[in-house]
C-alpha cells in the first residue's frame, strides 16, 4: 500500500495503489470525501488487478484548485490525465456514487479512453434523482427520516471536516436496504481516517451535484459497461440503471437484490464476484 501525487497539468491528484495487474481506477463518492470510502472493501480483487484509488480534485489530500475547475467534465478530463501521467494505455474506471457520475461523465466525453467502464450507484440524469424527495417522506423509522433530511440540509452550510463527518454518519442508515444494519458501524470503522473536503461538498451541494445529464449522449459510449445498482436504491434507482443499460451500446446491468446504496458492503462478496467476471471477460492488452 502506498499514496502520492501525481501532477496532471494544473493540479495535482493523491493516488494509493493496492495489488498488480490490469489498472482499475477507482472514483469515491461524495462530493468531498476521499479514497478512504471504499475502506479494504475492495482489496480482494487486488489478487489481479492494480488498484489505483483516486482522490478526485480538491479532494481528500489532493492539491486544492480553484472554485472554477470543479465541474464533472473537468473531473471526467482528470481520469485521462491521470492515466497519461502514469503512462497507462489501457485501464478500466469504476466509479461509485458520485464517482460514478465522473466515470459516467468520462465515459460520453472521452468514449474508448477507458477499456471498460463501472458505474456502481448512478444516474444518466439529475431528473432520475427527483424521486428522493418522496422516498426520504416515506423513509422509516421516523426519527432517522428526520436526522437523514436535517444531514441533507447542513450540506450545504458545512465548513469544516467535523462537521462532514457528522452529517456522514447521520445519513448512512438512508443508503443501507436496512436502515439499522448493524454493518454500518463495521463500514465506519473499516472506511476511518478520510480527509473530509467541506468546500467541496458545500459547491456541490449547492449546485445539483454536478446537474448530471447525458442521457442523450449514452450511445457515444464504445466501452463495454457494467452498471450496478441495489434492488432497495433510494437514491440511484434501479430505473435509472435500467435507462443506463438501455442507452449504452454495450451496457449490462446486475441488481443486488439485498442491498440499498451501499452495494459494495451490503453484498460484498457478490460485488466482488460481478466486478471480477466484468474484468475477466474483456481482454487485459
Amino acid at each position: 500500500m502506498s499514496g502520492r501525487l501525481v501532477p496532471i497539468g494544473d493540479t495535482r491528484l493523491y493516488l494509493e495503489e493496492r495489488g498488480g495487474g490490469f489498472p482499475l481506477l477507482v472514483l469515491h463518492g461524495g462530493p468531498g470525501l476521499d479514497h478512504r470510502m471504499f475502506g479494504d472493501y475492495l482489496d480482494p480483487l487486488g489478487d489481479a488487478y492494480r488498484l489505483l484509488l483516486i482522490d478526485q480534485r480538491s479532494q481528500g489530500r489532493s492539491d486544492p484548485t480553484p472554485e472554477g475547475t470543479w465541474s464533472l467534465s473537468q473531473m471526467a478530463a482528470d481520469v485521462s490525465a491521470l492515466a497519461r501521467a502514469l503512462g497507462l494505455d489501457r485501464y478500466a474506471v469504476l466509479g461509485h456514487s458520485f464517482g460514478s457520475f465522473v466515470a459516467l461523465q468520462h465515459a460520453v466525453d472521452h468514449p474508448g479512453a477507458a477499456a471498460l467502464t463501472i458505474v456502481s450507484g448512478g444516474v444518466p440524469s439529475a431528473r432520475y434523482l427527483e424521486h428522493v424527495d418522496a422516498n426520504l417522506a416515506a423513509f422509516e423509522p421516523i426519527e432517522l427520516r428526520r436526522q437523514v433530511a436535517d444531514s441533507w440540509e447542513r450540506e450545504k452550510s458545512a465548513r469544516t471536516a467535523d462537521e462532514v463527518a457528522r452529517l456522514l454518519h447521520d445519513q448512512q442508515p438512508f443508503h443501507f436496504a436496512d436502515p439499522r444494519d448493524p454493518r454500518i458501524a463495521e463500514y465506519e470503522a473499516r472506511s476511518g481516517g478520510a480527509v473530509y473536503s467541506p468546500d467541496v461538498l458545500r459547491f456541490f451541494a449547492n449546485q445539483e451535484y454536478g446537474a448530471i445529464e447525458v442521457e442523450e449522449r449514452l450511445s457515444a459510449v464504445t466501452q463495454p459497461t457494467l452498471i450496478l445498482v441495489g434492488r432497495h436504491e433510494r437514491v440511484c434507482s434501479v430505473p435509472a440503471a435500467e435507462a443506463l443499460a438501455l442507452g449504452i451500446p454495450r451496457g449490462e446491468m446486475v441488481v443486488f437484490e439485498h442491498s440499498g446504496h451501499m452495494t459494495f458492503v451490503e453484498e460484498n462478496e457478490r460485488y466482488l464476484d460481478v466486478v471480477r467476471r466484468f474484468l475477466d471477460r474483456h481482454p487485459r492488452l
